[in-house]
């Protein structure tokens, strides 16, 4: 009897597990899109950070720091997916101190390496990278 009792306990909490593991697969929902900020004009002429590296769906806000005109060009030379780059692009320029423009990570995004630069700026290497995994 004790047998069966302490058998019976083994299955019920075997089939406890089995659900719970199930349970937190078919509810957790997805990872959440993150949201990364660079600041153009930063301290001179430069992005800060350089380089940043995202993942399909995330966000990227640029934001005009101190030094202003600047905008956000992608190299269609130097990027692992042509069209993309230019979707990327933000060719109208900030003016003002503290204003923002976003770039959405599109799901389909080929992952490599997106240089991009300030096109005002270009000459002076206002330069950063978009790493895309």
């Amino acid at each position: 009897m004790r047998f069966f009792s302490s058998f019976s306990k083994s299955v019920a909490l075997l089939v406890s597990v089995v659900m719970l593991v199930i349970s937190s697969l078919v509810f957790s929902s997805p990872a959440e899109a993150a949201n990364y900020e660079v600041t153009m004009g930063a301290g001179g002429l430069k992005f800060s950070p350089k380089k940043v590296t995202v993942k399909p769906g995330d966000t990227v806000t640029f934001k005009n720091g101190i030094l202003a005109p600047h905008n956000v060009i992608f190299d269609t030379r130097k990027s692992p997916d042509k069209k993309l780059a230019k979707k990327l692009s933000h060719k109208k320029l900030v003016m003002k101190k503290g204003e923002t423009f976003d770039i959405n990570i599109p799901a389909n995004a080929s992952s490599g390496d997106y240089e991009f630069f300030c096109l005002p700026h270009r000459g002076a290497r206002m330069v950063g990278h978009l790493i895309v995994e």
